[in-house]
């Protein structure tokens, strides 16, 4: 273990959680506000046009990888690694995501062009996918160096900006290009912003020279994240893409609508994952036992936090619909992505795991067998169902996802197997103690309803243990700021 690995997980072990929880508390802050906006554009748009919008921002995904090609991930982990070199491969990436960026504008107009035959949108969608890419690259400093609040901050920002934009567009009754050039707007601050703190609290020393040598040791590794990451927006996509080709925009909108409130949890896991990604790192170059003991827990709180929103989502699909406003063709499509969202969270333990411990090639074989099963199933099912066969196919996407990620992380690496029935029971169980008092309660308004089954379900997990002591007093001692994750001696069991 280097000096070097040993002061990098020192730091970003004792701000693990902490981190995690100030993230997430600012993105869901964040992911409110911006889930109301939404309302606000897809009953502004209406749902044809809503439809429109949606496929562009599908479109932007896909072709995403082309400008990204994987870097921004592999620079996460490299920086928290050799933190004296940020500097350096920052600016080489900033020089090099020029290029990128180009090649990415002429694969996006010809697919939106040709593809989805949106022509029209093709200039506001083209910024919107540079301002996405630069944002992520540059953002993605603040939790190489354990900074997370900076993240807030600037999530907090394109809300506001995002938020803004959208009421008075929908005031004025704007088109589906205006709301476009709203989200890039928002993207355009957070770059500014990103490099003035970057700057001002000497997080690193961005020096712009493209470093070809750096460029030709990072591609191969870069490209098994790229890959990842196309296969991972497919499988993810391919369902709109299919339904926009063999039905209509409005079905479009009728499905993507319900998958906003599904959608909208995707930053819990995300939050964390993006906070522990780069302990689970440093700890596989210095420290095995506290990389299984972090391994553990990940997963125990994605399942801890993703399963009573799977319970709760199907037992009170109608009040969550009035609540959102949701087009009535919509509720029906969420009550089946409901069983997701538990799978959603999982899923964020084992991608995390195989890219810290330099297996992301396994997470592309993952994914690209997940998007091999959506894609088949989507166009045996779509044209029959429907978008309703959409959402049952994201279910069993992300269940197999799951099972493969979890086998690929103890492949060849059998000390790192998760039991995943003794990590969970206990949650499974209380999460179903939620659910038969939710189903009698969904008559009532979710603003009874949804506190009665959080006390439910805090409540059975007391009463189950299901929480381990050392657990809660990690979880106590990083509201304190004291050392969080990391703190557990080695010699503990840690068993979840």
């Amino acid at each position: 273990m280097t000096d070097t690995a040993q002061s990098a997980a020192a730091q970003l072990g004792g701000r693990a959680v902490s981190n995690s929880l100030f993230v997430l508390g600012a993105r869901t802050v964040s992911r409110v506000i911006s889930l109301v906006v939404v309302i606000v554009l897809a009953n502004g748009l209406g749902d044809a046009n809503y439809g429109r919008y949606t496929t562009l921002v599908i479109y932007s995904g896909l072709v995403s990888v082309v400008a990204d090609l994987g870097f921004a991930p592999l620079y996460t982990r490299e920086a928290a690694r050799n933190r004296g070199e940020l500097g350096g491969y920052l600016g080489t990436l900033l020089l090099f995501k020029l290029v990128l960026a180009a090649a990415a504008i002429v694969v996006f107009a010809i697919a939106l062009g040709l593809g989805a035959g949106l022509g029209s949108l093709i200039v506001p969608g083209a910024a919107l996918l540079v301002t996405t890419t630069y944002a992520t690259q540059l953002r993605n400093t603040f939790y190489a160096v354990g900074r997370a609040e900076f993240d807030a901050i600037a999530l907090l920002g394109e809300i506001a900006i995002q938020g803004g934009l959208i009421f008075l567009g929908a005031s004025r009754h704007a088109d589906v290009s205006y709301f476009v050039w709203a989200y890039a707007a928002s993207y355009a601050f957070t770059i500014v912003y990103s490099l003035a703190v970057i700057q001002v609290f000497r997080l690193g020393r961005i020096r712009p020279a493209l470093d070809l040598d750096l460029i030709r040791r990072w591609w191969p590794l870069a490209l098994a994240f790229a890959l990842t990451s196309f296969l991972t927006n497919v499988y993810f996509n391919a369902d709109v893409v299919i339904l926009q080709h063999v039905r209509s925009f409005a079905e479009v909108g009728w499905y993507k609508f319900a998958y906003k409130p599904f959608e909208a949890l995707q930053f819990v896991p995300l939050a964390i994952q993006t906070v522990v990604y780069p302990v689970l790192a440093v700890y596989f170059v210095s420290d095995t036992q506290r990389l299984k003991l972090a391994y553990a827990r990940f997963f125990k709180v994605l399942v801890l936090l993703g399963w009573p929103l799977t319970v709760g989502t199907f037992a009170l699909v109608h009040p969550i619909g009035r609540l959102f406003r949701l087009f009535p063709e919509s509720e029906a499509a969420l009550r089946i992505l409901a069983f997701a969202i538990v799978f959603l969270f999982a899923n964020s333990a084992f991608y995390a795991m195989l890219n810290a411990t330099n297996r992301q090639h396994l997470n592309a074989w993952a994914t690209g067998l997940a998007a091999a099963i959506n894609i088949a199933l989507n166009l045996v099912l779509i044209p029959v169902y429907g978008y309703l066969a959409a959402s049952a196919t994201t279910v069993v996407t992300e269940a197999s996802l799951c099972a493969l990620g979890w086998w690929f992380v103890q492949s060849r690496r059998p000390e790192l197997r998760l039991s995943v029935p003794t990590v969970a029971w206990k949650v499974v169980v209380a999460g179903l103690v939620m659910g038969a008092v939710l189903i009698p309660l969904s008559r009532f308004s979710i603003f009874l309803s949804a506190p009665a089954g959080f006390l439910i379900y805090a409540g059975a997990i007391y009463a189950l243990r299901a929480i381990e002591p050392e657990e809660w007093r990690l979880a106590t001692a990083a509201i304190r700021r004291r050392n969080p994750m990391a703190a557990a001696p080695v010699g503990e069991s840690g068993k979840a």
